[in-house]
């Protein structure tokens, strides 16, 4: 049997490993092609990297091909697939630094081609010092440029997960940094009152925020960028960082004749079967997922997702039997010494999806208030009002916050109320949390935010 993995990063790689961990050489051929330059990275990590906080770029690589080889997995690098053909169960591949194209053929094909950045037509310029932040090659770039050019001045156009730890990085490098946000608030992934929290915190490393801007275009002379144009003044840069967004990369998919869902992803089923192609599998930013509260198709572009997502491909692949049976949007970021998450629905989401719903908000500290280096957090859930059940939650937070969205992640997967959250049976010493943890707290609070509401 023959396999062909189509990007070889953090879906396409964990699906071509489960899959020779059940077939050897002898029963599968696995090829994975990959248009970049290295293979299972981390690129949540790159403005970490960037920012001086990860020294070393190859510490964001987690295997390389030729530890591939060694698992029998035949890289090729600076490939780019351009074609393919279903009936004949062959791809095109064209060698980015040869220039020749050659064929592969295939029984089995993994598309795991992620995503690509939002790009206007204004970002659209011939020009250095404009950057996305999409993969190491990105990074590297960006930090090529930081090193040999003179930069004073950065601005980060998009204030999602990407453009804040982008600016942060800017920061930390020592630049002036401008962000700019086409919406009311950095950090649209979170409620308004939430978001609010995440701004102080970024105009605290000061970086000035503008929301509610509309770039209209870049200014470049010299080869290089100069500035960017809003109706509310010129932005001197340096270095232009685009943090507007991904969609999935589905055209060569298109192109081929095979479907897509309502977001533009590829549509699977639950074995991570594209619906309507037999013989492919899909994995990663490519893919169009089910959100397990709003039951809506969404694009999801996480690297937990994806490396889940080709796990379950891989596995099933190899002739093992395994599932996905969806996202429920948990993420989480730092802004500083600022952490931020959030899982389930927010209110926006709630409302888009049809629930009746009441929040509670409550603030509290991560250790008991006496012990050393408590600070305060904030926590907010969303609970259906019929039912009392857990829509969705968000912190934000000091010192270790954060990570207690995996309590409320569970809560949220497995449709808990609030009312059964209450009586959870959370760890405490002091050092780690008050003796009635925050969560139980917020539980507590939207519990009788649900009575209230039933009784009017």
């Amino acid at each position: 049997m023959r396999l062909v993995v189509v990007g070889a990063d953090a879906a396409g790689m964990s699906a071509a490993s489960q899959a020779r961990r059940r077939k050897k050489p002898d029963q599968l051929r696995i090829v994975a092609f990959e248009r970049g330059h290295f293979t299972s990275y981390s690129a949540c990590g790159i403005p970490y990297w960037i920012g001086g906080a990860v020294p070393d770029r190859d510490a964001l690589i987690a295997r390389t091909p030729a530890e591939f080889a060694e698992a029998g997995i035949e890289v090729r690098l600076r490939h780019e697939v351009v074609g393919i053909d279903l009936d004949r169960g062959e791809v095109v591949a064209r060698d980015l630094d040869g220039g020749g194209e050659l064929r592969e053929g295939f029984d089995e094909l993994v598309y795991a081609a992620g995503a690509v950045p939002v790009t206007p037509d204004w970002a659209r310029v011939d020009a250095g010092g404009v950057f996305g932040v999409q993969t190491l090659d990105d990074g590297a770039a960006i930090h090529r440029w930081l090193d040999s050019e003179e930069c004073r001045k950065a601005v980060v156009i998009g204030g999602g997960y990407v453009g804040v730890e982008m600016a942060e990085a800017m920061v930390r490098r020592g630049l002036d940094v401008t962000l700019l946000e086409k919406s009311s608030q950095p950090m649209s992934t979170v409620d308004p009152d939430m978001g609010e929290r995440v701004r102080a915190a970024i105009c605290g490393l000061g970086i000035e925020v503008r929301t509610g801007t509309h770039v209209e275009g870049l200014e470049t002379a010299d080869g290089r960028i100069r500035a960017v144009v809003t109706p509310d003044g010129v932005f001197p840069a340096d270095i232009v960082v685009l943090g507007l967004g991904v969609r999935p990369n589905t055209q060569l998919a298109v192109d081929s004749g095979i479907p897509v869902g309502v977001t533009g992803g590829l549509r699977t089923d639950l074995r991570m079967r594209v619906v309507g192609a037999p013989g492919v599998w899909a994995a990663g930013d490519c893919v169009q997922s089910v959100h397990r509260i709003s039951g809506q198709p969404l694009h999801a572009p996480l690297g937990t997702h994806a490396n889940k997502q080709g796990r379950v491909a891989g596995i099933n692949i190899g002739g093992g039997y395994a599932t996905f049976p969806g996202v429920i949007g948990t993420a989480v970021t730092k802004v500083c010494e600022l952490e931020v998450a959030r899982t389930g629905l927010t209110e926006k989401e709630a409302a888009r999806a049809g629930f009746a719903f009441v929040t509670a908000t409550v603030e509290s500290t991560s250790r008991a208030g006496y012990y050393p280096g408590a600070s305060p957090m904030v926590i907010k859930m969303i609970a259906e009002r019929r039912t009392g059940i857990l829509l969705g939650a968000q912190i934000v937070g000091r010192e270790e916050a954060a990570k207690r969205i995996d309590s409320l992640a569970i809560a949220v997967w497995n449709r808990m109320t609030v009312e059964e959250m209450t009586a959870l049976d959370l760890s405490y010493a002091p050092p780690f949390s008050p003796v009635w943890d925050p969560v139980l707290i917020a539980a507590r609070k939207a519990a009788d935010a649900v009575q209230a509401s039933q009784q009017q």
